[in-house]
């Protein structure tokens, strides 16, 4: 429960787009290809880890909170004991971090660093910029920009800019799961002082940013295309076949505020997500 399972395609989905484009361009490495999955999983789950035992201390997850129980605050797991998970999920995503230094190169290490320190310090640390904020900017950069480069980069060992461009839409449908998770609480987060983006913007403002998230995702999806990438083509629309997925999980974000339909939103954007970044990465590879 604590690692929280719907959130995990957020992770797997950048890694798809970015392997597909090395490819692509003639590069694909196998077992670089498993180690950053699981690494980018890895750090996704001591991340979940981490915000369960921090918000649990910070008073953020009472019993009226909408979403699911969480462990640490519910009284399912001693804090102690999730913290120690949290540590060995990051100890392990540091072990196939050091595999990835080897054979991609040193650039790799401050991934993985900021990577790490971006998920404790979201909840933990004495400034949390989750409480203020900055979620969805650091999310977008860290499961959008950082994951696909970073990925792009550990197959071919350098970067251009089609790989940043890619980043955009996998950031956006990212962000997105994160936006419906705070709709979702903006009240209980409010009254426990945590000031999140859609707390800052208000219920009405936070729903029409999360429907330009997802359809901007749409939008982005073909640009490296259209700007005149010499090795993508027009199958980069292949991602619109997902629209049908997404314009009901839109609809019920806008229009429902219950924990069990939002529940449900949460679950269908991260599968949204997942299906849009495959069918991009299918996009990749038949251009």
């Amino acid at each position: 429960m604590a690692a929280r399972p719907r959130t995990l395609p957020a992770a797997a989905a950048p890694v798809l787009v970015g392997t597909s484009y090395a490819a692509t361009l003639g590069t694909f490495r196998p077992l670089t290809f498993v180690a950053t999955l699981l690494g980018a999983l890895l750090i996704q789950i001591g991340t979940n880890l981490s915000n369960d035992y921090s918000d649990a201390r910070r008073g953020a997850d009472t019993e009226d909170r909408l979403g699911p129980v969480r462990v640490t605050a519910g009284g399912l797991v001693p804090p102690k004991q999730v913290l120690i998970a949290t540590y060995v999920a990051f100890g392990l995503a540091v072990l196939v971090g050091v595999y990835l230094v080897i054979t991609a190169g040193w650039q790799l290490l401050l991934v993985g660093i900021a990577s790490i320190l971006a998920g404790v310090l979201y909840t933990g640390g004495p400034r949390p910029y989750g409480y203020e904020g900055l979620g969805e900017v650091f999310v977008f950069l860290f499961f959008g920009v950082v994951a696909v480069t970073g990925t792009f980069f550990a197959q071919v060992e350098s970067l251009n800019w089609e790989s940043f461009v890619l980043a955009v839409p996998v950031g956006l449908l990212a962000t997105a799961i994160l936006m419906v998770n705070n709709v979702r609480d903006l009240e209980t987060d409010r009254r426990a002082g945590k000031r999140t983006l859609a707390v800052r913007l208000g219920r009405s403002r936070a729903r029409t940013l999360y429907a330009l998230m997802v359809y901007g995702a749409f939008l982005c999806a073909p640009l490296p295309w259209l700007i005149g990438s010499d090795e993508l083509s027009a199958w980069l629309l292949l991602p619109f076949l997902a629209l049908p997925l997404a314009v009901p999980v839109v609809r019920v974000v806008r229009n429902r505020s219950d924990g069990p339909s939002l529940n449900g939103a949460l679950a269908r954007t991260g599968i949204l997500q997942l299906s849009f970044c495959a069918l991009l990465s299918a996009g990749i590879l038949a251009s």
